[in-house]
């Protein structure tokens, strides 16, 4: 029984939230193979030689028949709506609060815009979005001089650029869609075609279109000799116009095989080039940026292999050749300039990312030697000091993103007087990266540059001289004042007595006052934490909302991310596999550090998405009198139960992420954090909003409805609401439709702001 109190409308509103049933007897098994399973489905990775439990352990699992592939049961589906309809039921009254945060979000941004126009040969390349309108126009005009300049008088029917043209408006695609998203967007080497990637149901199955932006004709590419669609992950143009290749993905939902389609216009052929059958390795494709290769990755999270082919010889030769052949635990990834394969990679197991180079040969691996400096030193060595992520090769510069002190960087490098230099800026913490590059002979550069109280910009940044920075475009937010609000990054001790947690902090100067008179204010605390991710210090409009309110805004760089290096991923002492356990550690340090400085247990909220729900799940478990109010997007909380069954798209290759419980070296502490294994009976738990889509494939819709079920059914006489709201028309990445979306969050906005009695 949940009661909720809404002083405005009603008294009080008495409620009973769905009842899930229990098969009390339902288990899964970890370990060898149970009996009836399917024996083409691994039990473990190919390179394992961990010993699997033998007998294989019972893991509970009562809510399993939540569970369906199909996504058509109609019991469950039932189910999933009443779950709807108790989560609108619980928020009706908050239907006010919901219009006025919508249209808050609406109004502090401006919904006919554009983004930077990038070269690409004859013509600057760009999208918009126009007031009322759902989704992007991808325009392009023709480019008469190095620069731009726009004059645009703010309406839509303006041209951003003189002689603009709209080849692709995906509010045209989206008509009669519930869900529309493009991918990939690639103009054809004479630029008459582009082939386009999208997805109509948010399962990530994207058809492919490729329409000639002369005529406006589309067509959608089937599979050779067939009428079924073809359905890729992702794409590219050969060296002309009449190649094209793509990615397909194996029936785990996993990119494997590499085609290149010869005739697609006509008379269509297929060539299979590359296909990787290991479960654990994720692929894609890529072309060099001088366009002379196209290259194959495969990587697991540990180890990975590049092929390669020459666009020259496409036409001649279907033949790809190695890099450099895979080693355990060995990464690597590959640019093409100068007639040189630039290689960063952790090879010789260094904690980070070092630069190497090498000429471009096959099974290179034995020539890769350290990019240096004028002094002879290496410019990325792969030390703790700075950590490596990208690299793009200009005709006379490299151009480096990484991590230094946390932060985003950007480095130059002249190849001709070998010295490099990292781009500053003024503010302590910030966002900073490259905007797309597509010509490789260039004097300048692109970035784009925000922070928690600077909205974005985009720079153009000579390369020989960085003090030459012109303003691009700077992101128009209505009725923002920057003097309003104050940002700190600042680190908080974990429990170990020596870890410091660094953390961003965002708030408006008024709260910050109340703060410092000795007042406890209402604090939302973010985490993510896994794969190596970031979180960056970086600008949202709609988290204003919340500052406005009164709220202060944390983010936790905890471990499992990578935002102080690699080494704060890896083990032995980052958050993955056996230190998994640090990153919800941290989290609660955080936690509890707001706690003693400036709020109290009923003003703490936390959020995360993803494995990012997964963190608020195990944390709210740990320390559930900590928080008032948790918000456990699309959340991974049935961690041992999926990552025992391989039939479970993408579960394989993540047991290089968590470990395998079907192992004796990760079973036990996978149980001891996976959160729907360890919900506390007798306690009282948050208020918890958990969101879900139906064609998630990434997390699957039943892993937060089964965790609304063991929340309640643990804690029947919890005061505090559990809610769950599922979108039955949208995949990982909610709503594609960014008015939905905004509204979405308001609504997810509302539940926070209930609780925390700041309507």
């Amino acid at each position: 029984m949940s009661t909720q109190k809404d002083a405005t409308t009603e008294d009080v509103v008495s409620l009973v939230s769905p009842i899930a049933k229990r098969e009390e007897d339902r288990v899964v098994f970890a370990g060898i193979a149970p009996t009836g399973w399917d024996p083409k489905m691994p039990r473990q990775s190919n390179d394992s030689s961990e010993p699997l439990l033998d007998p294989p352990v019972a893991i509970p699992d009562p809510y399993g028949w939540l569970r369906d592939d199909k996504r058509e049961n109609k019991e469950i589906l039932e189910h999933l709506r009443a779950e709807n309809e108790y989560s609108q039921s619980m928020t009706k009254h908050l239907k006010v609060l919901q219009d006025r945060l919508y249209e808050e979000f609406l109004s502090s941004i401006q919904e006919t815009d554009y983004t930077t126009p990038r070269p690409r040969e004859g013509y600057w390349y760009y999208t918009r979005t126009f007031k009322g309108e759902s989704y992007s126009a991808y325009c392009r005009a023709p480019k008469t001089s190095s620069t731009f300049s726009v004059d645009w008088d703010g309406t839509k029917e303006s041209p951003i650029l003189p002689g603009e043209e709209i080849y692709l408006n995906v509010n045209e695609l989206s008509k009669g869609k519930s869900y529309c998203s493009v991918g990939r967007v690639k103009p054809s080497p004479s630029q008459k075609y582009i082939a386009y990637a999208v997805d109509f149901s948010g399962d990530e199955k994207y058809e492919m279109h490729v329409r000639n932006i002369e005529t406006g004709e589309d067509i959608a590419l089937k599979e050779v000799g067939t009428d079924a669609l073809l359905e890729i992950d992702g794409l590219l143009w050969g060296k002309e116009d009449d190649t094209l290749y793509y990615m397909t993905m194996d029936e785990q939902h996993r990119p494997y095989r590499l085609y290149q389609r010869k005739d697609w216009k006509s008379d269509p052929t297929d060539t299979l080039l590359k296909e990787e059958l290991d479960d654990l390795f994720w692929c894609s494709c890529y072309k060099s940026l001088d366009g002379k290769y196209i290259f194959f990755d495969s990587a697991s999270k540990e180890t990975s292999e590049v092929w390669y082919l020459a666009t020259e010889d496409e036409l001649s030769s279907t033949e790809m050749k190695c890099v450099a052949n895979r080693r355990n635990k060995v990464l690597y990834e590959v640019e093409h300039g100068d007639d040189s394969w630039y290689v960063w990679t952790n090879v010789d197991s260094s904690p980070n990312m070092k630069l190497m180079k090498s000429p471009a040969i096959a099974d290179s691996a034995s020539d890769w030697e350290l990019v240096k400096d004028a002094k002879g030193e290496p410019i990325f060595d792969g030390s703790l000091a700075k950590s490596l992520d990208s690299v793009t090769v200009l005709n006379r510069h490299l151009v480096m993103e990484g991590r230094e002190g946390g932060i985003p960087r950007i480095w130059i490098y002249s190849s001709d007087t070998k010295i490099m230099k990292m781009l500053s800026f003024d503010e302590a913490a910030y966002d900073v990266g490259l905007l797309s590059h597509f010509e490789v002979d260039t004097q300048s550069i692109a970035v784009h540059y925000d922070s928690m109280v600077t909205p974005p910009s985009s720079f153009e940044i000579n390369l020989d001289d960085d003090s030459q920075r012109s303003v691009l475009k700077t992101k128009a937010v209505p009725g923002y004042e920057k003097t309003r609000y104050g940002c700190d990054r600042m680190e908080v001790l974990s429990r170990d007595g020596e870890t410091k947690i660094p953390i961003s902090v965002v708030y408006s100067n008024e709260t910050m006052e109340k703060v410092k008179a000795g007042q406890k204010v209402p604090v939302h605390l973010y985490g993510y934490g896994s794969y190596g991710s970031c979180m960056e210090s970086d600008f949202s409009t709609t988290r204003l909302s919340l500052l406005n309110r009164g709220m202060i805004y944390v983010i936790a760089h905890i471990r499992g991310g990578g935002e102080m290096g690699r080494q704060w991923y890896e083990e032995p002492n980052g958050g993955k596999y056996l230190c998994k356990k640090n990153t919800f550690n941290d989290f609660v340090d955080v936690a509890r550090f707001l706690v003693e400085e400036w709020t109290t247990p009923d003003k703490l909220s936390c959020e995360g998405r993803s494995a990012g729900g997964l963190l608020i799940g195990a944390s709210i478990n740990q320390a559930p009198e900590l928080f008032k109010c948790a918000i456990l997007g699309v959340p991974f909380v049935d961690v041992s139960v999926t990552m025992t069954d391989s039939t479970i798209p993408l579960t394989s290759g993540e047991w290089v992420e968590w470990g395998n419980p079907n192992e004796e070296k990760y079973h036990k502490y996978m149980m001891e954090y996976s959160p729907m294994n360890n919900v506390q009976e007798g306690k009282t738990y948050p208020a918890c909003w958990l969101t879900g889509g139906l064609h998630d494939p990434r997390v699957a819709y039943w892993e937060p409805a089964k965790f609304t079920a063991t929340l309640r059914h643990a804690n029947p006489n919890n005061e505090n609401p559990i809610c769950m709201k599922l979108d039955l028309s949208a995949g990982h990445f909610s709503a594609s439709d960014r008015y939905k979306y905004l509204k979405e969050l308001a609504v997810d906005y509302s539940f926070l702001l209930d609780q925390l009695k700041l309507t």
